[in-house]
């Protein structure tokens, strides 16, 4: 049975070992193996980013996405762990060249699939279905205020992340779902 307060305390416990990020991996895992429990306790019913857990040291966030939404390259400049539960997740990874960027291919997730991302990853996510798709993110730091790039444009033009921008995408996607609904 999947208990947020449990896997908030097991987050915050292994995030002192010495590989963190793996540790992490693990009770991710655990959590989105019953991916239907996770689905009831933490309801992928509208898109947005909800704070689970902020500290300096970690940031736990719900992520959900509309279906079909898509988001530009960005980075953390912190390891990241990312957990799908319903829905999914296309992941296409960037290297940085002088100020533009480069493909460096992609990964699709699916509920129950975990990835780990370095601290130097750029990437975009689609949600390629029809369903909103819930995701649990764990950071190495805090994600809301550690200073970071995301890309916009053609050909892209590295700029300061916006976390308002990023929210008011999020909440257009709503709008746009909501528009397609009947």
């Amino acid at each position: 049975m999947f208990d947020l307060d449990t896997f908030l305390a097991d987050c915050v416990a292994v995030r002192r070992e010495s590989e963190p990020r793996r540790a992490i991996k693990e009770v991710l895992t655990r959590a989105v193996a019953g991916d239907r429990e996770v689905a009831a306790a933490l309801p992928p019913d509208r898109a947005g980013i909800t704070r689970l857990h902020v500290a300096s040291d970690l940031t736990v966030i719900k992520v959900v996405w509309a279906p079909g939404m898509e988001l530009w390259p960005h980075d953390h400049r912190m390891w990241a762990a990312i957990a799908i539960y319903t829905g999914g997740e296309d992941n296409a990874f960037f290297r940085r060249n002088g100020t533009s960027l480069v493909d460096a291919g992609g990964r699709t997730l699916e509920p129950g699939d975990v990835c780990l991302l370095g601290d130097d990853v750029v990437h975009a996510v689609t949600n390629p279905t029809r369903q909103f798709a819930g995701a649990i993110h764990v950071y190495g730091g805090d994600f809301f205020t550690e200073p970071r790039s995301e890309w916009r444009g053609v050909p892209y033009r590295e700029e300061p992340y916006d976390v308002e921008r990023t929210l008011a995408h999020f909440e257009a996607a709503n709008t746009a779902a909501s528009s397609t609904d009947g």
